[in-house]
């Protein structure tokens, strides 16, 4: 089989396709023949030794996947050879083969494909976790979504109006803007041309939004922080941006505002049963219309290195797959 490898820490044209020994399920697995793999930002930090997550040289990037059961190890039997399933691996993704856990498996519902399959796992996992439990909001309260076209913030936009809550979308372009109106937003704000704070203030009339879910970090943070509205929820979701901002922690009493953290990976560990809920939830919603995912460009597993640059440049709208067996 043919995989991509990090064989050293480094930027995205460091990669390289190796062709490498097809896989085997030990107890407990499953083998899965990979039919599509989602891009995450991530993706273009664990390359580069910069993630949470540190895994061993040499590996194969990609966390989330689709595929069809290839073959079931000893004790699996939830599923079988044929069944077409979604995966989160951690890594291994960005080949056309992986063996992982049965428990990381579930089964794809009969009616979607295996892009959007592969596209929901982190992103909706990441902004149910963070809008649903972390921030808790509620029908009716006001929510603004930094990095909006991204595909953390179209999922945080989509979930919003799930909840019935108002979602301000701010993004860097007009362009971005467009898809996120498309994707439920009530009013955009976009923060290259137009004041951030002055423009929070108009779409709230004064009041600032009840939460702000912030996957970008850098000069944005501080300005949308002043902006909190009275209990305001302050999500840290990432830092696409490249820096992680430095807040005065005094403004979290002026506002009596709560900054919060959010680490699905983290959450799916150790709350299986609660992650699983959620995740039951949003197929839920995608099978009532509610959220469906934006798949902007499609690679071939060679071009997995220009995916990723075209991530780390974000140049990326909602969400971008690899089809390794292309």
């Amino acid at each position: 089989m043919k995989a991509i490898v990090c064989k050293a820490w480094g930027l995205p044209e460091t990669l390289v396709v190796k062709d490498l020994p097809d896989v085997s399920a030990a107890a407990g697995q499953v083998t899965i023949d990979i039919e599509a793999a989602g891009v995450n930002f991530p993706d273009v930090l664990i390359i580069q030794n910069k993630y949470q997550f540190k895994p061993e040289l040499p590996f194969t990037p990609g966390s989330e996947l689709a595929g069809t059961v290839r073959a079931v190890g000893e004790g699996v039997s939830h599923l079988k050879v044929g069944d077409k399933v979604i995966a989160f691996a951690g890594t291994g993704g960005f080949a056309q083969q992986i063996a992982v856990p049965a428990a990381a498996v579930m089964p794809m519902p009969p009616s979607m494909d295996f892009d959007t399959a592969a596209a929901i796992t982190l992103t909706y996992g990441t902004s149910h976790h963070a809008v649903v439990d972390r921030a808790q909001l509620k029908a009716g309260e006001t929510m603004l979504v930094l990095g909006a076209a991204g595909g953390v913030g179209l999922a945080a936009i989509e979930i919003g109006k799930a909840l019935g809550a108002r979602v301000i979308a701010a993004a860097s372009s007009d362009e971005k803007l467009a898809v996120c109106k498309a994707h439920g937003a009530d009013a955009t704000i976009n923060y290259s041309t137009q004041d951030l704070r002055e423009a929070i203030k108009a779409e709230t009339g004064g009041k600032g939004p009840d939460v702000i879910y912030d996957p970008v970090g850098g000069i944005y943070a501080e300005p949308a922080f002043r902006s909190i509205g009275w209990r305001g929820r302050y999500l840290v979701v990432g830092f696409a941006n490249g820096e992680i901002p430095k807040l005065p922690l005094n403004l979290t009493i002026l506002k009596g505002a709560s900054l919060v953290g959010v680490f699905w990976g983290e959450f799916a560990k150790r709350e299986p049963k609660a992650n699983l809920a959620a995740m039951r939830e949003l197929m839920g919603w995608l099978a009532e219309g509610k959220i469906k995912p934006h798949i902007s460009a499609r690679y071939k597993l060679a071009d997995t290195p220009l995916a990723l640059q075209d991530m780390a440049a974000r140049k990326v709208t909602g969400k971008i797959v690899i089809k390794p067996q292309e």
